[in-house]
């Protein structure tokens, strides 16, 4: 018979082997994503596109878990510098970052290029890795906006000829963009898809 504590402690020891990237490790989702993963025992890996906010980051994610294992690497959604070298090791990919603004461009493609091709990129890097799965944070608006309402499943996405606002496109395009790369090959993928997020943040908490 083996008991509970047996698998947990088989549990904790291969996520003490195993290593995670974090896309947008220095926003809200992706930091509560770190902490999550470094309390459970993973090695962390953060991308961030300049290596001045890496010590604010540690800081903040600090007061809450252990920092031991995490380490940061240079990568911008707009340049194929830096992936392969933030994939290499790792099981896993968290894909947080994409841009978010709260007021309407000027220009859509501020929106759409980083968060479109950017996603290409952190895929396209992780197939080269081998790595096991992504998870992609997207969210509803990629699904419902445009569309009314009703019922919304697997198939349904959101209506890109109608006037949804920069922001919805570029998750909408990015979404699309994930599960295209992922058509071919045994890379697994899964999308969260948040109607929104709220609770206290990991920085100035």
């Amino acid at each position: 018979m083996q008991f509970a504590s047996e698998n947990l402690a088989e549990q904790g020891a291969q996520r003490m082997n195993e290593r995670v990237l974090v896309t947008g490790i220095t926003g809200y989702i992706g930091q509560h994503c770190a902490v999550e993963l470094l309390t459970q025992g993973y090695e962390v890996v953060g991308s961030i596109r300049s290596k001045n906010k890496a010590e604010t980051t540690r800081s903040a994610i600090g007061k809450f878990a252990p920092v031991d294992k995490l380490i940061f690497t240079e990568a911008d959604l707009l340049s194929d510098k830096g992936w392969d070298a933030a994939m290499r090791g790792c099981s896993y990919v968290l894909h947080v970052a994409s841009p978010f603004v709260l007021t309407e461009p000027k220009n859509e493609n501020d929106l759409i290029i980083p968060a479109v091709e950017g996603t290409k990129r952190v895929l396209a890097a992780a197939k080269r890795a081998k790595v096991k799965r992504v998870v992609l944070t997207s969210s509803t608006v990629s699904i419902m906006a445009g569309n009314g309402s009703g019922k919304f499943g697997p198939e349904t996405w959101s209506n890109l000829n109608s006037k949804i606002g920069a922001y919805n496109k570029s998750k909408t395009l990015a979404e699309q963009a994930a599960w295209k790369s992922v058509e071919a090959g045994d890379m697994e993928l899964t999308v969260i898809n948040p109607g929104g997020v709220f609770g206290p943040p990991i920085s100035g908490a």
